[in-house]
């Protein structure tokens, strides 16, 4: 089949590359929210915590099957509107459907018969994660066919494909601080009061205001994307090679695996590790805030239930910081890597500073207990030092997620460029060393938290050992690349 591009002789104008990469502000939106406020939320539902975390394998499940499903598709399709297009659209509106059921659950579940009375609602939860999932599978659906759209637009050349990621990436930072922003505001509600009802109180409707803030913000710039640049469609081939049966992207996949090269095997191996450090932290950060640091209970008292409240929006604000700090710091990696010896260097030098954040955990919450064990009976925030070092830890820890989002996949592209696979099939096999870590994390977390008694620091002193281990391989083991290439940031959304 002849693959053809919306402009083969010459790079798309800037402009048109801007409207397409801005697709990543409103898709990190409702990632972020799902980071801050959806762990919480669920527990407000009835979830345990121990449960919350199988919610979370539908990210690397949908992210495992449908991100290479859509893009082997996407890559063959002949639709008059295009190759991409057609998927970013759906995507578009998966996404709107999705958050509409994670919003009104408490509301649906309702009308269809929950007690208010009673914590647990079991309607409610059973919308909630059907939403859930829908959400994950939206966002895979609209990541890769949106990367690959920009890489068409970029027509082979590199200096335009690199003003592409790092327009990505820019949308991406956008959409994070929009969406920890939103998530740290209690009175956000006020926009639009016909959000809090008999069945949703204020932490509720917050997070219906957000999502529709969401749909609003997405719909307007993929309308604006799909309609304002164009794609040439692909032809149909006369003379069509014949299709082996099932799906034929699991043989390319396949002989990618068996084309592998040590230095991709052992970046497979350093990815795995250095995710199985990150998603602790990034699915239970802010239920760590309100539960930990700020000592509320999501299923106690209303005094308690509050504080726990307060927390979680603590929480959203450091991750703001997390995502200001993270793309300043995405600027600085190219001079940085030349003056520690390469970027593997820079990894593992990195990843240090991401084990002694996840380890500071631990200290920030004995702080906080000891505080509130001299101050019995009373239900108020902790002090400012142990608000300053949580939002701190939040802020530094910007630095490695910056190189997670990038030099991975920059060293995939490099190890890869030789076996025949192509970009997109080892960035795809790369895909799979971060949720095949996400679904371990998201099944081991739970019963390591019970078994330490709850709460979220067993979790994190996992990371804490899974990033050590990941920064000396990173430095010792992982392969030095041919050539030191100029990093462009990639930011990935967690799927």
């Amino acid at each position: 089949m002849e693959s053809e591009n919306s402009s083969s002789d010459s790079p798309t104008p800037v402009r048109k590359i801007v409207t397409v990469a801005a697709i990543a502000a409103g898709v990190q939106f409702g990632w972020a929210l799902q980071l801050s406020l959806l762990t919480p939320y669920s527990q407000t539902l009835g979830v345990p915590h121990t449960w919350s975390s199988f919610i979370w394998l539908c990210g690397p499940i949908s992210g495992l099957l449908v991100q290479p499903i859509v893009g082997y598709y996407s890559d063959n399709c002949t639709s008059k509107f295009g190759r991409r297009r057609p998927f970013i659209s759906a995507g578009a509106v998966a996404v709107a459907i999705a958050v509409f059921l994670i919003g009104f659950a408490k509301d649906i579940g309702h009308h269809a018969g929950d007690s208010l009375e009673k914590h647990t609602k079991p309607r409610a939860v059973a919308i909630f994660v059907v939403g859930f999932w829908i959400l994950d599978v939206a966002n895979n659906m609209l990541q890769g066919p949106c990367r690959a759209f920009l890489a068409d637009l970029s027509a082979d050349n590199h200096k335009t494909m690199r003003i592409s990621n790092f327009l990505f990436s820019f949308f991406m930072a956008v959409g994070n601080v929009l969406g920890y922003s939103a998530g740290s505001f209690s009175s956000l509600h006020k926009m639009f009061p016909f959000t809090q009802t008999v069945a949703c109180d204020v932490y509720c409707a917050n997070l219906k205001t957000c999502f529709i803030i969401d749909i609003i913000l997405l719909v307007f710039v993929t309308i604006t994307a799909v309609t304002t640049v164009s794609e040439t469609p692909l032809k149909k081939p006369q003379d069509p090679e014949p299709r082996p049966s099932g799906i034929p992207f699991f043989g390319d996949l396949f002989t990618a695996f068996k084309s592998l090269k040590k230095p991709m095997w052992f970046l497979l191996l350093v990815t795995s590790l250095n995710w199985i450090a990150w998603f602790p932290f990034l699915l239970f950060d802010t239920d760590w805030m309100g539960k930990e640091v700020y000592g509320g209970n999501v299923d106690g008292n209303d005094a308690e239930s509050k504080l726990y409240d307060k927390g979680v929006r603590a929480g959203a604000l450091g991750l703001m910081i997390n995502s200001i700090v993270l793309g300043f710091s995405s600027l600085a990696l190219e001079p940085l890597g030349r003056v520690v010896g390469g970027v593997k260097n820079l990894w593992g030098i990195v990843n240090f500073i991401l084990c002694a954040c996840l380890a500071s955990t631990v200290g920030i919450t004995k702080m906080a207990e000891a505080w509130r064990r001299h101050h019995p009976g009373v239900l108020s925030p902790p002090p400012s030092n142990v608000k300053a070092s949580a939002l701190s830890m939040f802020g530094v820890l910007g630095i490695p997620l910056s190189v997670t989002f990038s030099i991975p996949f920059a060293l995939a592209s490099i190890f890869c460029s030789t076996t025949g696979g192509g970009q997109g099939l080892s960035l795809g096999v790369l895909n799979m060393s971060i949720v095949i870590p996400q679904m371990f994390v998201s099944v081991i977390s739970g019963p390591l938290d019970k078994a330490f008694g709850g709460g979220n620091l067993s979790a994190f002193v996992l990371g804490s050992i899974s990033a050590a281990i990941s920064a000396l391989m990173a430095i010792f083991v992982l392969p030095k690349p041919p050539k030191q290439v100029s990093i462009v940031p990639g930011m990935a959304g967690g799927h």
